[in-house]
């Protein structure tokens, strides 16, 4: 168990993290969310020991949180590869420094290597057209390459815990795929994780609980769908092959955003949206799309913060 206590930074008279607490009981991905200079980063390096702390605690299993003792793998939002060093030794020196031994760290690189299909740049070919082939450097990859490099850095030890901040960042649709299966990989080993993230359906898909930070407090915590459950099924988006304004304007319902060929509206309640539905159906409407749901994270995530940040 994480235990996230009373966290606080502070440089100066600025205060960038400010009370923040939170805990994970169990397996799972817990989301940390903000706009940037909320203090995710900063409370992810406070947590892992890399920034000094002003106040707080953090503990695992009721004792202080040590990433030297605990196994821990984080992928960092700002990617740390050495730029002129060859990535196989970078790898071996990363899997030294959790003490995984030699043998066991290259049959994990080859097995990773493979499976983020990068061998051809951590394991070139001896030569090339004859010469002998140098061994490929981190800054003669690509930003999506240095990733996957990375992300093999992070799990070379087999964590128990991990961290990713940002990890789709940059990538294109592939890999996003393919990253998103190993993280579905590593959240069905029971692995404990911390997901930060500006992609709110990546949030959706893997988190259970969140917390959004504004200004560098917490504004919102709580299981995702609890939350949601809370905003009411409110959402409503109708399509139909006919013009339906005067349905609208009849019930006394807010246009929220109107398409081309579908609007998005919001209720009071679904009591309203079953009338509206009643009374266009009587009429024989030609209804194509009705569909009724509660708010997604990024509306949520925008109402929170969205104001204060326009603001600033």
């Amino acid at each position: 168990m994480l235990e996230v206590k009373n966290l606080t930074k502070q440089y100066g008279e600025k205060v960038v993290v400010d009370d923040l607490s939170f805990s994970i009981s169990e397996p799972g991905v817990y989301a940390l969310l903000g706009t940037n200079g909320a203090g995710k980063t900063t409370s992810i390096r406070m947590i892992l020991g890399m920034l000094a702390k002003n106040g707080g605690e953090v503990l695992w299993n009721g004792k202080p949180f040590s990433a030297a003792e605990l196994n821990v793998g984080y992928l960092a939002e700002e990617r740390g590869l050495y730029p002129k060093y060859s990535l196989l030794d970078q790898l071996l020196y990363f899997a030294s420094l959790k003490k995984v031994p030699k043998k066991v760290a290259m049959d994990r690189i080859k097995y990773w290597a493979e499976r983020l299909q990068v061998e051809e740049y951590i394991f070139p070919p001896k030569t090339v057209k004859g010469k002998a082939a140098k061994a490929n450097r981190a800054d003669q990859l690509s930003k999506g390459n240095q990733q996957k490099v990375q992300l093999m850095a992070a799990l070379i030890s087999e964590p128990e815990f991990l961290i990713l901040d940002e990890p789709l960042s940059g990538l294109d649709p592939v890999n996003t795929d393919l990253f998103k299966g190993i993280i579905r990989e590593e959240i069905a080993k029971n692995k404990y994780l911390i997901m930060s993230s500006h992609q709110m359906p990546t949030i959706e898909e893997f988190c259970t609980d969140i917390t959004i930070m504004n200004r560098g407090q917490a504004v919102l915590q709580g299981n995702l769908n609890d939350i949601k459950k809370s905003y009411g099924r409110v959402n409503l988006f109708v399509k139909s092959d006919s013009e339906i304004a005067s349905y609208i304007q009849k019930f006394g319902i807010q246009i929220v955003e109107k398409m081309p060929s579908e609007y998005h509206l919001k209720v009071t309640d679904e009591r309203q949206a079953r009338e509206f539905l009643a009374s266009m159906m009587q009429d024989n409407e030609p209804l194509v799309k009705f569909e009724l749901r509660e708010p997604s994270l990024h509306e949520i995530f925008v109402e929170k913060v969205g104001d204060d940040n326009e603001e600033r």
